[in-house]
């Protein structure tokens, strides 16, 4: 399984950290994002309990060899386990590429509830090499090879002096077994509460070469000092090809991963090899303000290789330069929300003919006399719960698309409230009643087209910059089919990603939803237009419904996963801050 890397490139990107620009920092939780998001919906209906915010690192340690020619690719995944005995994933890991004892970067965060007995439970699996490029949210775990699971309570880490704890891994269900599957360290920090974040680029000069035939592949990871004097890594840059003298992309770290400016951070530079052996070029310690002192003075700091006798610490003509460093506040989501930043909610409903006779108890679209809702009204309703607590006067567009109405004429974009001149009804219960009022009044037909309403919720997005600078909008797009439309949906929604605007699909039924996945570009490859032009940044995100009624995601979870990160990924890009802090600033 040599070769296996979640982030792609055979494990050459950058982890942990935010990306290089505002735009791209959508996948990024720095300063707050979906357990704000997550925490808030909660509290208000009434189950929030005082917690801590903790995060832990994970190190495994003489791991179980499941490859022929190399050694296993692991990745952790970290569960709690709930009253009724069932998992709930909490988070996963990086793939990391050939080793045995694996240091993962990514952190899993964790609530803390003192009054609560919390179990969590720990898989490791080694990932195939054909799940290369697919990102680790969306591996389907049945199709990895098993190393080992441990579990503890949280209350054992968190207890602890050092705030570790070293795990046995075993087989499935056999805690007892003898076979040897290697150790799984667990270390918990608290997360520090703070706006500063640091914005940094490195680049070395004359470091050693330590390849034969070309010149070495260098990488930097640095980790923080912790307080039982060992450390945890926080990020690593991408890999830079055949350089010794090589410049990195921006790195902006949090003072969460940092500390305090203060508090020393190795930097180590390492070679690196796909084989997974990765070959130290030199490593230095530094503090967050050393580095900005080193920025100031246009000064390099030198790379030492350690020896069994730190006074025989050999110093390199290799130097480490920060060629920028600057400290910015960086807003939480909630900072925004709390400021008077809303979400406003609208929808557009699939009444295509793939749906079904809406006569038909097999038909997608139908109404229950008996109450229970159909997978439509599932999604309107919980969905719509959540972005309703964010829209102060709930009043939401409401349409449908593929469907004939009672002119005769097929519409991409019809109001669902059947008055040409009202697109809006109020609340989620308006859309439901909506909803039901045209499955009597419109015939399904199709095809299944997107651009349209697409079109439409971007015109209203950007109606609103000189109206209401401080609304950003979520659309709701229910389906059940196949688009006939692919391009001109690309089309319309790189266009659209200028705009304050985010797009959930939530897919009904059984159909194959691949080209969902495509317009979530969820795999790091933005959406190109017909015209060549690369959306500013990822608005979709693609959820099936069926995994929402099996328990295996919660439609809450589902929607504020990434929708804090698009917003902030919008509101940073344009410098914007929430309306309480320098004066209230409009999405211009």
């Amino acid at each position: 399984m040599g070769g296996c890397f979640s982030d792609m490139k055979g494990g050459k990107q950058a982890i942990g950290g935010a990306p290089p620009t505002p735009i791209e920092q959508a996948t990024n939780n720095n300063g707050g994002g979906p357990n704000d998001a997550v925490d808030l919906f909660y509290r208000s209906h009434g189950l929030h309990s005082l917690f801590t915010p903790l995060e832990l690192s994970l190190v495994g340690s003489n791991l179980r060899d499941r490859d022929i020619t190399s050694k296993s690719d692991p990745m952790a995944v970290v569960f709690a386990q709930k009253n009724d005995g069932k998992l709930e994933e909490l988070g996963r890991t990086e793939v990391l590429l050939n080793t045995l004892n694996p240091v993962w970067i990514n952190k899993i965060t964790v609530a803390y509830q003192f009054e609560m007995v919390q179990k969590i439970i720990f898989h490791l699996y080694d990932v195939d090499t054909k799940y290369h490029n697919i990102p680790v949210k969306m591996l389907n775990l049945k199709d990895q090879d098993f190393l080992g699971e441990a579990s503890c309570f949280l209350s054992e880490i968190v207890t602890k002096q050092s705030r570790s704890l070293t795990l046995n891994l075993h087989s499935k269900n056999r805690p007892g077994g003898s076979i040897n599957l290697g150790t799984l360290t667990v270390h918990a920090e608290e997360t520090v509460a703070s706006r500063s974040v640091v914005d940094v680029v490195f680049r070395c000069s004359n470091l050693d070469n330590k390849d034969l035939f070309s010149k070495s592949d260098p990488f930097l990871r640095i980790s923080r000092i912790i307080e039982s004097g060992g450390s945890v890594p926080i990020c690593k840059t991408e890999v830079v090809d055949n350089n010794l003298n090589p410049i990195w992309k921006r790195l902006s770290l949090s003072m969460h991963q940092f500390g305090s400016k203060d508090n020393p951070l190795i930097i180590e530079c390492f070679d690196f090899n796909s084989s997974g052996n990765h070959v130290l070029m030199g490593k230095l310690q530094k503090s967050v303000a050393q580095l900005e002192q080193l920025h100031k003075e246009r000064i390099g700091a030198n790379f030492v290789l350690p020896s069994s006798n730190r006074a025989q610490e050999k110093v390199l003509k290799g130097q480490l330069f920060v060629d920028h460093f600057s400290e910015k506040e960086q807003f939480s989501f909630l900072d925004y929300i709390s400021s008077g930043y809303e979400l406003n909610f609208m929808v557009a409903v699939d009444f295509t003919g793939s749906n079904g006779d809406p006569r038909r108890p097999d038909s997608l679209h139908f109404i229950d006399p008996y109450g229970r809702l159909n997978s439509y009204q599932q999604a309107i309703r919980e969905v719509g719960e959540v972005i309703q607590f964010y829209d102060s006067d709930k009043h939401f567009p409401a349409w449908g698309f593929g469907g004939r109405k009672p002119d005769g004429t097929v519409s991409h974009c019809f109001n669902l409230s059947g008055i040409e001149t009202e697109f809006e009804v109020a609340g989620v219960e308006g859309i439901m009643a909506a909803y039901a009022s045209a499955l009597h009044n419109v015939s399904l037909a199709g095809p299944t087209l997107f651009g349209q309403v697409v079109d439409r919720a971007a015109q209203i997005a950007s109606q609103s910059l000189s109206h209401h600078g401080n609304k950003y909008f979520v659309l709701l797009i229910i389906t059940d089919g196949v688009l006939t439309d692919l391009q001109e949906t690309k089309d319309a929604l790189v266009k659209a990603s200028d705009l304050p605007l985010s797009v959930l699909i939530v897919g009904v039924g059984n159909a194959d939803f691949s080209q969902m996945e495509i317009l979530d570009a969820d795999k790091g490859i933005r959406l190109e237009s017909s015209t060549g032009r690369v959306a500013t940044r990822d608005i979709v995100q693609f959820v099936p419904m069926r995994e929402v009624q099996r328990g295996q995601i919660s439609a809450v979870q589902a929607l504020l996963e990434e929708l804090p990160g698009q917003f902030l990924s919008y509101v940073r890009c344009r410098d914007l801050k929430p309306c309480n802090f320098g004066g209230a600033q409009t999405f211009a």
